[in-house]
């Protein structure tokens, strides 16, 4: 089972003005293939979710610079739909589509949504196929702009996940600012419906 391990920085200043910086390492949670079929479980959960939602955005809304990161909700998706594509071929060892992180790949709304929704359940037959020995072992590959890394294999795969709560975070918060009821998408409420 690999350990996920949170690192805290505390930042110190000695007697004479000088900065140290001390880390406390501390055992979070194990990581296993059931953890990761929730995480996958979530994932297609949560987008389905907000996409009932974007579903009702208007056009003008939904391509509207909004302030974010990838500009628009528009952008915000696309730049999902790349990773979640540059992830996945990442991680089967197959060759990704050279695309940029900011590229629009899909620009109709309809292709978008469901093209998102695709690439999110295509992780948990996925995951249900690895050896829980792998979990331990580092991925390699090379990003978008041609560097190599060298990086935890369970660690980067949950990075998949965090990476489009992180985005669909930054959707909510603009479909809030336009007026639009948003989704709850905590974890807790897909907890409640899988209890009823």
């Amino acid at each position: 089972m690999l350990s996920l391990y949170l690192g805290l920085a505390i930042f110190c200043f000695t007697a004479n003005g000088m900065l140290f910086v001390s880390c406390i390492i501390a055992k979070v949670v194990g990581l296993d293939i059931e953890t990761l079929k929730h995480f996958s479980d979530y994932h297609i959960w949560a987008t389905a979710r907000l996409n009932e939602t974007l579903m009702q955005v208007s056009e003008q809304d939904f391509i509207q610079d909004r302030g974010l990161f990838f500009n628009s909700i528009l952008g915000t998706l696309n730049h999902m739909y790349v990773g979640e594509t540059l992830w996945f071929a990442r991680f089967n060892q197959l060759e990704p589509p050279r695309w940029q992180l900011n590229q629009m790949v899909l620009p109709n709304k309809m292709d978008l949504l469901l093209g998102l929704q695709e690439k999110t359940v295509q992780w948990q037959s996925f995951i249900e196929t690895i050896p829980i020995s792998i979990l331990e072992s580092d991925l390699r590959y090379r990003s978008s702009t041609g560097v190599e890394y060298c990086l935890p294999y369970g660690q980067t795969l949950l990075h998949v996940f965090n990476h489009a709560t992180h985005h669909r975070g930054q959707i909510t918060a603009a479909l809030t600012q336009l007026g639009y009821i948003c989704p709850e998408l905590d974890w807790v409420y897909m907890l409640v419906e899988l209890k009823q």
